[in-house]
Parts: C-alpha cells; structure tokens; sequence
C-alpha cells in the first residue's frame, strides 16, 4: 500500500467444501455442510460493495477490491456462474482458484465472456509427483483445463503448495508452464492443518525456504512471472530492513487486508487459519472487521512474541499466522501471534 495507490482488500470466497479431489496436503474441513444459498451470497456481495463505498465516502481510501473464489471446487456449486456475473455487476475483481480438472471448453470461454480477471490452478509438480499428492490421473486432466483456458484467453497462474514432497522439483514446474503459456506461477508453503497435519515432517526447514526462494525468486523467463504471497519471500530484496513502525502496511494479508468467507457464512482471517470471528448470516462485515478481538490483536505488534514482535519487518511481513497457529496446534496449543516457525530472518 502507498498513498498513490488504491488500497486491495480482497475476500477469499469458499462456495463449497465439496470436491472431486482428497489432496494429501488439503485444509478443508467437513464436506457436506450447510451451504449459503444463492440469495443469501448475492446479499454478501452487496454487502461488501456498500461497505468500501461508505469508507471511501468516510475515510477517502480508494480501494481496489476483488474476490478470490474457490472451494473445495468451484465448479461444484452449480450456480457458480451466476455468483461470477453478481460480482462482475458489482465490478469486484475476479480471480477463480480451481483444481482445473472439471474446465470445459465450454466453461472457459465463459468464464472469459464474463471478464474473469485470472484463473488459478493448482500443479504440484511433474504428473507422478502431482498425482502422488492429488490422485492419479489428476495432473492429465488439470493439464487439459489449463490449456483450455489459456485457449479462452484467460490469464492463467500455477499454483504450488511447497514441501519437501516437491521442493526439488520447482523448476520443473516453471519449465512446465512456461511451455504452456502461463502468465504466473506462484508459490505457498505447506501449512500443516487439517489433512495436512500427517505432513508436519515433510515441512521445510527455515534454510531450506530461503534456499528454495532464492533459488526461484532469481530465475527470469520471458512471458512468465514467479509470484508469491509469502511475507517471507516478499522480504528477501532488503527492501523491508530498516523498522516500518507499528502500523501493518504489507506482508500477511490476516486482519489486514482481506477476509475469508467460508461455504456455511463462517468469517475467519485466512482460510488457514480457521478460526471463526462470526458468521455473515447474522453478523456485520464491517462490525466483525472493526471490532474483532482476533483481528485487533493481528493488528496490534504488542501482541505479537518471539522474534515476530521484535524484528524490524514487522509492518511489512509478521511472518505466516496460519503456519504459526498450525504448529501451536500440533503441541497442543492454540498460539496464532508467535514467531512464524519457517522464518529465516
């Protein structure tokens, strides 16, 4: 964020827990739950629209808002299509993260006709290491989305979730979509939670995040963009040295800059760190986002121990709160404001 730049919020939408995968690594939680339905989403939308207009009224902050929508997976939700045309009548940015393996040609070229502004799907690695994670016969058919839209004219971004499962083969997947055409390939740590918890030993050490980052974040290819939302990659050109102060301008999206909305109304800071701040079918948005005690004390560097409360990036990264509350969980804890595990710094 800058003072010449329009604020991004963003909310990271869950349609639906259902899913025609069951990933090794996956966080989802119950299948089968209460959904919201199509009214009540279309309700969400308004309500989101009404509250940046009325900061931008109040505070003179011009934001540049957007909807990341996923599930489980999206093409799941039969009505899919119709929430996508709900946000575009309210001009949110659009990005759709799929598994891929269910994109027609048919759904592609209206996800284009509907001005989708990217579409991300998930590639772990080459077909063996992909299907190992995601099932067999999984890399072929997300391979055939892809292609179809990037046919369509979509923007498209590969998304790999790291561990050592397949850390050593990140520039095969690089290699991979830029052959295809991709526009991005980006990068997230494995967060040990839920399904994921049975994968704590194959997490990286600190030396090997910042090895592997290195590593990739170094690379140039024309035509393809390595990205990443992790605070700790995004701090690596020692840009972010010098102290920013107390007030969180970057890095960590939770309690920042974005939301997550889960399948039964659920509000929660980021959808790896599950926990509940309030539901959208009896709360307000913009009550939950100024007066949670979760997100006040994301907010608030006093709260925070270990090395995160005390380091100079603190502004600009505050580590992984998803990954520092998955590790307090596999002790027995429930600690979201420590030191982030992996940090290298």
């Amino acid at each position: 964020m800058s003072a010449n730049k329009p604020f991004e919020f963003f909310i990271q939408w869950h349609l639906t827990e259902n899913c025609n995968l069951s990933c090794t690594h996956c966080y989802q939680g119950e299948r089968g739950i209460e959904e919201l339905t199509l009214s009540e989403l279309k309700a969400v939308v308004q309500e989101v629209s009404d509250m940046l207009s009325d900061w931008t009224g109040i505070h003179g902050v011009e934001f540049s808002p957007s909807f990341n929508v996923t599930g489980g997976e999206p093409f799941l939700r039969r009505d899919l299509f119709e929430v996508l045309g709900e946000l575009k009548k309210h001009y949110f940015g659009i990005h759709l993260l799929t598994n891929g393996t269910m994109v027609s040609g048919a759904r592609a070229r209206r996800l284009a006709d509907l001005g989708v502004d990217g579409v991300q799907v998930s590639i772990e690695g080459p077909e063996e290491v992909h299907d190992a994670i995601r099932g067999a016969g999984s890399f072929i058919a997300s391979t055939a989305g892809i292609e179809r839209l990037i046919d369509a004219g979509l923007s498209v971004t590969l998304n790999v979730t790291v561990s050592r499962l397949n850390a050593g083969y990140l520039k095969k997947v690089i290699a991979f979509g830029s052959h295809l055409g991709v526009k991005k390939i980006g990068f997230s740590r494995l967060v040990p939670y839920g399904k994921g918890r049975a994968l704590l030993a194959h997490a990286l050490r600190p030396d090997e995040v910042r090895a592997l980052y290195e590593s990739i974040l170094s690379l140039e290819i024309q035509g393809l963009e390595i990205v990443t939302g992790d605070p700790l990659a995004c701090g690596m050109n020692g840009a972010n040295m010098n102290d920013a102060g107390d007030t969180a301008i970057s890095g960590c999206a939770a309690g920042v800059s974005g939301l997550t909305i889960m399948p039964n109304g659920n509000v929660t800071p980021c959808r790896r760190l599950p926990l509940s701040i309030g539901n959208v079918r009896k709360d307000s948005l913009r009550e939950l986002w100024a007066s949670s005690p979760v997100l006040e004390a994301l907010r608030d560097r006093r709260k925070y121990t270990g090395k995160c409360g005390s380091c100079g990036r603190w502004a600009n990264c505050r580590g992984c709160r998803a990954m520092v509350y998955a590790y307090s969980r596999s002790k027995g804890g429930e600690d979201f404001l420590g030191e982030d595990p992996q940090c290298f710094y």
